[in-house]
């Protein structure tokens, strides 16, 4: 099965989508490689990046859920390199 690697980006305008996006979150559980969260209080948002490595439909089909919940606003890349392949080093 080919997967490709995603980078999600979340942004939740709407405290009460927390449950909803943890929700759908879950059923993808076993392709998310990792997940951050950060609180922006001035602006009373939260931002959310979730990586997963799954196969491209997988992908389109929980971007797509989480699109569709209100007071969320995602988009999401997709990497060049097929998932499995070195890259080379990360820059940072």
């Amino acid at each position: 099965m080919d997967t490709r690697i995603a980078l999600i980006g979340i942004i939740v305008e709407e405290p009460s989508a927390a449950d909803r996006i943890n929700a759908v979150l879950h059923e993808y559980a076993p392709y998310i490689v990792g997940r951050m969260g950060i609180p922006y209080r001035q602006k009373e948002v939260c931002i959310i990046s979730v990586v997963i490595d799954a196969p491209g439909d997988l992908i389109s089909a929980l971007s797509g859920k989480l699109g569709m919940l209100g007071g969320v606003s995602i988009k999401t890349v997709y990497s060049k390199v097929p998932a499995g392949k070195d890259p080379g080093a990360c820059a940072g």
